[in-house]
């Protein structure tokens, strides 16, 4: 094994998602990980702090694509609008990356544990986009509910996208018309 390798971080997380779908998550090690991509247990422990942090590895990207945004919204811009914008901008960093989101989200349905941790990610997403609203003036109660409901939002279309396929910008963007619609309704 030669001292530096290429995309071991992709390496990594391929390996891992493999192995977790073959095997199943609590039956994987992380030193099979490794060695499945081609490097040391070392080399894992630089890029991931335990065996489930692979599989969440973008949460950083998400967090900074839709607090960017946020911040960069006009302030004519509606604070729903203003998050929509962000959510749907999350959507270019998974073109391509279906097949690879579906088989993810097979082996978090699958554990428990797995759901925990990314029912945690997506309260930090809440919590951060919440911040991001408040930081842009927007006041409480209204930055907690936008942001809690932009997520859930973006929980039920991102599903959507894992099982009916399509570009996943397209899919928020229409769950965000249909959340309209539906909050239109009690008017």
């Amino acid at each position: 094994m030669g001292r530096w390798e290429p995309n071991a971080r992709g390496r990594l997380e391929e390996a891992a998602l493999q192995l977790y779908s073959e095997r199943g998550f609590d039956r994987t090690t992380v030193a099979e990980i490794a060695e499945h991509a081609g490097l040391t247990e070392r080399t894992y422990f630089r890029y991931f702090a335990d065996k489930r942090e692979v599989l969440f590895g973008g949460e950083g990207a998400l967090d900074e694509i839709i607090t960017h945004a946020v911040a960069e919204a006009g302030h004519a811009v509606a604070p729903i609008d203003a998050v929509a914008a962000g959510l749907t901008a999350v959507g270019e960093m998974f073109r391509g990356r279906a097949d690879h989101a579906r088989r993810r989200q097979a082996v978090i349905a699958a554990n428990p544990g797995l759901q925990e941790r990314e029912l945690i990610k997506l309260s930090r997403l809440a919590a951060s986009t919440a911040d991001a609203l408040r930081r842009r003036g927007v006041a409480e109660p209204t930055a907690s509910v936008t942001a809690e409901t932009a997520i859930a939002v973006f929980k039920v279309a991102f599903e959507r996208w894992v099982t009916d396929g399509g570009e996943l910008a397209d899919v928020i963007a229409d769950s965000f018309a249909e959340l309209k619609t539906v909050a239109g309704a009690g008017q």
